[in-house]
């Protein structure tokens, strides 16, 4: 592959996106007001997105049971997360505080192997021979599966032990 001008311009933008990124992932990982309906869509989407791209490797046993250890990891990394989340029930409302590095980690992993993706799908657009990229070679890749597979488990389960807690819950009003 040849150096071109497009090529450079993508190395430099790169390194400054992904830091981009971080910083926005950052700004997640700060004390948040607990809302309902957040930890309901977490609840609710993760496991309808595990489900569908579980369908679609029932031809794939290996890819569908890396995507189920990756989902346990990833699970039992938002158990291990959820004890040390701090929970405050104040007369302001409920909130809590993620601990950073483990959903730090597992987003990171995340958008690294979407770059890696975009990188791929460009070298291949440069090659003087293109070859047609499967969907399949992408989606059942084992890095995709392994990341996709620990950030559903993760987040997933994570809007699930703050569903819990939240019921658990009575308002600072009522408890006086």
């Amino acid at each position: 592959m040849e150096l071109t001008v497009t090529t450079v311009v993508l190395l430099i933008l790169i390194p400054l996106l992904v830091w981009r990124i971080y910083n926005r992932l950052r700004k997640l990982f700060t004390k948040q007001e607990s809302v309902m309906w957040r930890h309901w869509s977490g609840a609710v989407f993760f496991p309808i997105a595990l489900a569908a791209s579980a369908s679609s490797m029932t031809a794939n046993p290996p890819a569908l049971s890396m995507l189920g250890g990756a989902v346990l990891a990833g699970g039992w990394l938002a158990v291990f997360a959820l004890k040390k989340t701090r929970f405050e029930n104040s007369s302001h409302g409920f909130f809590f505080l993620p601990p950073v590095r483990t959903g730090m980690v597992i987003c990171m992993l995340f958008t690294a192997r979407v770059l890696q993706i975009a990188v791929e799908f460009y070298i291949n657009r440069q090659s003087e021979f293109p070859r047609v990229i499967r969907h399949d070679e992408v989606m059942q890749h084992p890095f995709t599966v392994v990341t996709f597979g620990l950030l559903v488990g993760y987040f997933g389960l994570y809007s699930i032990g703050l569903i819990r807690w939240r019921l658990s819950q009575k308002p600072v009003a009522e408890q006086e």
